[in-house]
């Protein structure tokens, strides 16, 4: 009887760094330690006071969707194969992170934070926030 291992639900969130080579490397890496599926969200680049109608928040989303697709293949490449790959309608990246977890199992999650100590300043607490979900996080920084 032959078993097959099953693959671990990795939660990639990257923030304007879909094709960041040292977030690509990170999901090499993981990859080749085991099966993995990938699930790649971005969080809604629009500014989050903006309200959920606004049109200019909808032009952020399909400007970022844009982006993502055109990334995909090198996300892919990365991960060894297909990838769910989406932007979400929330801004706040912990947000997207409790509403990917409350629809799907997760194993694992790679963050990748952007380097920019400004940029970082504002979720600098984003890995400690994630650290309570007691899943294995691998932060990686971006080059933004």
């Amino acid at each position: 009887m032959s078993t097959t291992e099953k693959p671990a639900r990795i939660l990639v969130l990257a923030d304007r760094t879909a094709t960041d080579p040292a977030l690509l490397e990170a999901m090499r890496e993981r990859a080749a330690r085991g099966p993995a599926q990938f699930r790649f969200v971005v969080p809604n680049p629009a500014p989050a006071e903006w309200h959920p109608m606004h049109p200019e928040r909808r032009d952020k989303a399909a400007e970022a969707e844009r982006a993502l697709t055109e990334a995909l293949p090198a996300i892919e490449e990365a991960a060894g194969g297909p990838v769910i790959a989406s932007v979400s309608i929330r801004h706040d990246p912990m947000d997207v992170v409790d509403g990917v977890m409350f629809h799907e199992p997760i194993d694992e999650i790679i963050l990748s934070q952007a380097s920019h100590p400004i940029e970082r300043w504002f979720h600098v607490d984003l890995p400690h926030r994630l650290a309570h979900l007691k899943v294995p996080l691998t932060v990686v920084d971006s080059a933004g």
